[in-house]
């Protein structure tokens, strides 16, 4: 089969022939292929980079985590792959696949799901969402950030302020459900007075951070109380696309009834992914066909995987292959 392979961690991965993966044991099954989003998520363990990266094969291994695939009897499903997913054919659990309905296209259908499970998992189990909140989502002008917008009017959060450096998708995400925007391009000192400005406005109940870094560093400063009481405050990160590492003021902590947690692989319980795929995931999917969730995607081949890997779309799209078999 053909299959994009990475023979060096780090490297690019090469579009060639590799054998098709076998199916190990009752609970799994074989697949055809037909779209895959490339996630930053996918580029950070490919590197070698991310936490739960795999230890490098100079055999060589398929690349990509989860995608639209088919079923032997023709039905479309979205699944995570047991064997690497950007290839003609995968091995997939049958436990952990979601049917995809009519009038959600393959890539839409390949894109949606990591969003929904950076935004949703946050939301409903890290932060505890409820109808009324106000939401904080740090870095939304990405993929993922304007669907945790979407997700969260969904929600019902009473307000959502949105973070981000790209004006042509700040603009956007008060069409898809934002009430409010902060440029992360003005200095420190202008965006500290923005932020602490809407917080004594209308008290910011849920932080949803893609960035971490220096802007979580701001975040947390203007969240800091004065001795009064505070209103409970979920700060959820679940990227750290600005960097690894926050200094953080104990002050902050002993000022406010501040909580901090994480969303990511390890983070949920067995109950919650279960949850992800009998619930959240069907319930987005549907939102998705309804023109109730949307996400732009750009299409590309599964043979120009090395050129492709490392170009860089904007305006919060997301980098989709198209696989044919």
């Amino acid at each position: 089969m053909k299959a994009a392979v990475m023979y060096q961690q780090g490297g690019l991965p090469q579009y060639t022939d590799f054998p098709e993966p076998a199916v190990q044991n009752p609970d799994e099954v074989l697949v055809s292929v037909k779209a895959v989003a490339i996630k930053h998520l996918d580029k950070s363990r490919a590197s070698g980079k991310h936490y739960s990266s795999d230890a490098f094969n100079e055999n060589g291994r398929v690349i990509g985590g989860d995608g639209v695939c088919v079923l032997e009897d023709g039905k479309r499903v979205y699944s995570i792959g047991v064997s690497g997913m950007l290839a003609e054919k995968a091995v997939i659990n049958k436990n952990r696949m979601v049917e995809i309905p009519d009038g959600v296209d393959d890539a839409v259908a390949a894109a949606l799901p990591n969003a929904v499970i950076g935004a949703a998992m946050g939301l409903k189990f890290k932060a505890n969402i409820k109808p009324g909140d106000v939401v904080l989502i740090n870095g939304a002008t990405g993929f993922t950030g304007r669907v945790a917008v979407q997700i969260a009017k969904h929600y019902g959060a009473k307000k959502i302020i949105a973070t981000g450096r790209n004006k042509a998708s700040l603009n956007e995400l008060l069409v898809l459900g934002a009430d409010e925007t902060i440029s992360l391009t003005q200095d420190d000192d202008g965006f500290k007075a923005r932020l602490s400005a809407v917080h004594s406005q209308t008290p910011i109940d849920i932080v949803i951070d893609y960035l971490w870094g220096h802007t979580a560093e701001m975040i947390l400063t203007c969240l800091k109380g004065n001795g009064s009481f505070t209103n409970k405050i979920r700060y959820v990160s679940v990227g750290s696309m600005a960097g690894d590492l926050v200094q953080l003021s104990a002050a902050t902590l002993r000022s406010a009834d501040l909580q901090l947690t994480g969303s990511g692989l390890g983070a949920w319980s067995k109950a919650q992914v279960g949850e992800l795929f009998r619930e959240i995931l069907p319930e987005m999917f549907a939102l998705a066909a309804a023109g109730k969730l949307k996400g732009d995607t750009v299409k590309v081949n599964l043979a120009d995987i090395a050129e492709l890997w490392n170009l860089e779309v904007s305006n919060g799209q997301r980098l989709v292959v198209i696989i044919d078999n």
